[in-house]
């Protein structure tokens, strides 16, 4: 099998993801924070280690303000819903995914203004066009960092320096993003950044997180026991465990470390160049291909690992189809659970087939999977 949905979730996993995860699900297996016993201890240890590491790529300076969740959806909503108040404004864009765009939609329902910037024709907003849609109740600007449907990528350190002029909260969806371009909180003024672990940290499923700025007050969505302050009815004020309630997902977060630790030895920036390089790849050979439509910023301009493109006079669920039955190749086809993105594209009524390579795909890979989507094309004829 030839995997090509990285923008989903990646596959595979290093072999130490795993490794960690049954370690510690095998050896250490208690509840961090919930007694004083050794393996507690122990416990409490492995998920520090992983908000060590997560505070240190994404340049936060406490690593007591990493929040652990089941995954960026969750997340985003403690993010927003925990920001936003009726008879607020807020501005987002038309490339967001539904775990942002429903959230808001909720709000919307509350009394929540939200305005959807059409940015350029890929969807990129500027810093101007942040400027001139402010109004007196404007509190945040809500942004994927990329696109999940065409890999277009905004300008987020220049947009966050914005909105920190026009005193607006920045909210970040790095889900197509973390651990591969570069973010960084502190200098670019990102407030909430909100990350699943399994994508680009390329740890387990059922992580993610909230990264939460020094000065930065979010409401918890989730009440319950944290091992601290029990003898209070209120929740704890205190980071993390204001928005950690219940037993965490100690193997997982595990994981989740040992993926991080992964990235520091393999290098972020080694990771983007090839991802990168793939995706050129694809992109030049989709473009020679006769009746393929790619959508999204064109070969040369900054853009992450997803490519979207269409057949025409050909189904999109065909081409995955036949992708995955006749070529084991591993494709996404439909909406990608992003309509507003689709919309500002066109292609609401079809979707596309997207690609998405990883770092662990290789250019061998690359070149099969574009033999293979022209030669389902010329059958097509």
């Amino acid at each position: 099998m030839i995997y090509m949905d990285n923008a989903a979730t990646s596959w595979p996993k290093p072999d130490s993801v795993w490794d960690e995860v049954l370690r510690v699900g095998k050896n250490v297996g208690a509840n961090p924070g919930r007694a004083g016993h050794q393996m507690a201890i122990d416990a409490g240890r492995v998920i520090y280690k992983a908000r060590v590491a997560i505070a240190r790529l994404f340049h936060l300076s406490d690593p007591l303000r990493v929040v652990f969740t089941i995954n960026a959806t969750e997340a985003l909503n403690l993010a927003i819903l925990g920001s936003i108040k009726p008879g607020d404004h807020v501005l987002t864009s038309q490339l967001e995914h539904n775990a942002v765009a429903r959230p808001l939609r909720y709000l919307q329902d509350k009394g929540v203004e939200v305005t959807y910037l059409p940015g350029d024709e890929y969807g990129r907003i500027s810093p101007n066009e942040l400027r001139q849609s402010r109004k007196a109740n404007t509190k945040a600007l809500i942004l994927s960092h990329a696109s999940n449907v065409t890999g277009a990528l905004q300008d987020l350190k220049s947009l966050s320096k914005a909105a920190k002029e026009l005193d607006l909260r920045v909210i970040v969806d790095a889900a197509q993003t973390a651990g591969v371009q570069q973010i960084d909180m502190e200098e670019w003024g990102i407030d909430l950044l909100a990350f699943p672990g399994h994508k680009g940290l390329v740890g387990p499923q059922g992580t993610g997180g909230l990264c939460i700025a020094q000065g930065i007050d979010v409401e918890p969505l989730r009440f319950g026991g944290t091992g601290s302050q029990s003898e209070s009815e209120l929740q704890p004020d205190v980071l993390p465990d204001r928005f950690e309630s219940g037993t965490p997902n100690t193997p997982g977060i595990a994981g989740l470390a040992a993926g991080l630790e992964f990235i520091a030895q393999t290098g972020r920036e080694n990771i983007e160049s090839h991802e990168s390089k793939l995706t050129e790849l694809i992109l030049n050979g989709l473009g020679d291909i006769e009746k393929v439509k790619v959508y999204g910023p064109p070969v040369k301009e900054p853009r992450a690992a997803v490519i979207s493109f269409n057949v025409d006079g050909m189904e999109a669920s065909e081409m995955g189809f036949l992708l995955d039955q006749v070529y084991q190749i591993a494709v996404r086809t439909g909406l990608h659970c992003a309509p507003v993105s689709h919309r500002k594209n066109g292609t609401l009524e079809r979707g596309t087939v997207r690609l998405s390579p990883g770092y662990f795909n290789s250019e061998a890979e690359v070149k099969e999977v574009l033999a293979a989507i022209k030669t389902l094309v010329e059958e097509a004829r």
